[in-house]
């Protein structure tokens, strides 16, 4: 499996504080059948800063670790970026690092209670430069529970939806599990990540939240494909095929007199 979003570069966010814990987290990563990671630090959030050199640089200290503890992880570089104006020249100009820095996808975060007015128009032109945003955790954001019919308008954009494993097994509340859940339904989900943020409270798993989305998908090999081909293809900077969104299942409910 291949994870294309946590936070395992030490000391540069709120993720790993140091390298013993990024090293901890490599090994439950590659016990849960992850063998490609990709480290994305918060950044332009007003918080973090996490510059293209930072990212790169920290990435590559962070490889030689696992080279010397033999830890079988492949690790590229990446960054979860807060929503801004200008993020195409913000990219383009180091200040931030697009996933496996191939100026392709950009994993764009959202502030958790709202969808900014604006966002359709930045979103617009980040494609026109030729990168197609990827939406951190939409299940989490509670503009998408409330107003779940936006998921169409960004997905028939052009936008990519990630989800996060713990979401779809309920570990990070109800109404997130439900929103996950109905974004797997209606095909609105794309990719499957951790969003690791430690070895224990957030840590590198996706083997649980892959076997409930096969569940709720009804199939095996579209939930594998969430965390194997599209990843993959993200990695390569080519283009990912995905699947026409459905609507919801109107419930039907039968009253007994």
């Amino acid at each position: 499996m291949i994870d294309i979003h946590s936070h395992i570069l030490p000391g540069l966010d709120d993720g790993a504080p140091d390298l013993q814990e990024s090293l901890e987290m490599a090994r439950i990563a590659v016990n849960d059948g992850i063998h490609t990671i990709i480290a994305t630090p918060h950044t332009l959030n007003g918080i973090y800063l996490n510059s293209r050199s930072q990212v790169l640089a920290r990435t590559g200290e962070l490889r030689a670790a696992f080279a010397k503890d033999q830890i079988k992880l492949k690790l590229f570089p990446g960054s979860e970026v807060h929503l801004n104006l200008g993020m195409a020249e913000k990219l383009f100009s180091g200040e931030t690092v697009a996933l496996n820095d191939n100026q392709r996808y950009l994993l764009l975060e959202f502030p958790f209670h709202s969808i900014p007015p604006g966002a359709k128009q930045e979103i617009f032109q980040l494609q026109l430069k030729g990168i197609t945003p990827i939406l951190a955790h939409a299940e989490r954001n509670y503009g998408f529970q409330q107003h779940f019919e936006q998921l169409y308008e960004f997905v028939g954009m052009g936008c990519l939806v990630q989800i996060t494993a713990m979401s779809i097994t309920g570990d990070l509340g109800r109404e997130t599990r439900l929103c996950a859940q109905k974004m797997l339904e209606c095909r609105l989900a794309h990719i499957i990540a951790s969003d690791a943020h430690s070895a224990t409270h957030r840590p590198p798993i996706l083997s649980l939240g892959v076997k409930k989305a096969a569940k709720i998908l009804g199939s095996t090999e579209q939930a594998e494909e969430m965390v194997t081909a599209r990843p993959s293809a993200i990695l390569a900077g080519e283009k990912i095929v995905i699947p026409e969104p459905e609507q919801p299942v109107k419930k039907r409910w039968f009253f007994l007199f």
